[in-house]
């Protein structure tokens, strides 16, 4: 099952990337300023279990679903979502039973790992909005554990918990957000890491601007079926905080096999 949706945050961030300068990420200096600065810039950290780039896989499109930008290990019974900002799909969102997993990949320079800068851009547009950050190293690494004001079905304001977790790659930065039971039960988000973990990345060689999405696309054999619609809001924060919100049912498009 195929869900797609379309968020004002994604197509900001979609017009922000639209208007930046498409430069190559190698020329970009290494000690060039920017949002969480303090931080050093490390090379990206080895990845034996994965993510993995397209060229460390033989065929990326064994056992997993072609999107493009990303080929997503395929689970028995799971929903697939996708995220778009104006035309294109940016993200894609792996439901199982009543856990998520939110997938989004961006450029990145080929010798600098974004990953700290970015948990520390997230950690404060969640704590700017009155939410709980926790920094801790979990089994993908470093991550944000976080308690994320919502508003409830009844009207009353509540938190929900969200994982953040992310991989730094050559020339790419592969974000995960896990929802749901995976994010408040460690034995509930085995799958969902494996899934992460096994996901191929598609850089391409093209020159593209650091922190541009990669653009995803559909399966050429997807047939879609439209389903009713749910009222998009707002995301206040960095544009990789997004995610906490993918929990609802947003307007589908059913697969049909």
């Amino acid at each position: 099952m195929f869900g797609r949706r379309n968020k004002k945050e994604s197509a900001a961030e979609a017009e922000a990337a639209s208007g930046a300068e498409q430069v190559d990420v190698d020329d970009v200096a290494a000690d060039e300023p920017g949002p969480g600065a303090e931080r050093a810039r490390l090379e990206p950290e080895p990845r034996p279990d994965g993510p993995w780039d397209s060229t460390e896989v033989k065929d990326p499109a064994e056992g997993r679903v072609d999107l493009g930008g990303l080929f997503v290990p395929g689970v028995e019974g799971m929903e697939l979502r996708v995220e778009v900002a104006g035309d294109a799909i940016v993200a894609a969102t792996v439901v199982l039973r009543d856990s998520a997993v939110q997938l989004q990949a961006f450029a990145a320079p080929k010798r600098e790992g974004i990953w700290g800068e970015v948990r520390e851009e997230i950690a404060t547009g969640i704590t700017q909005q009155g939410g709980v950050i926790d920094e801790v190293e979990g089994p993908l690494g470093w991550e944000l554990r976080a308690q994320v004001p919502v508003k409830l079905p009844d009207g009353t304001g509540g938190f929900q918990v969200v994982r953040f977790v992310g991989v730094d790659g050559p020339r790419w930065f592969l974000r995960g957000v896990i929802s749901g039971q995976g994010a408040v039960q460690p034995q509930a988000a085995g799958l969902l890491e494996q899934i992460f973990r096994d996901t191929v990345v598609v850089r391409g060689e093209g020159p593209m601007a650091p922190r541009d999405p990669i653009v995803l696309k559909l399966p050429d054999d997807a047939q879609m079926v439209a389903e009713g619609g749910v009222k998009q809001e707002d995301q206040a924060g960095s544009r990789f905080s997004g995610g906490v919100d993918q929990l609802a049912r947003g307007p589908e498009i059913t697969e049909i096999r």
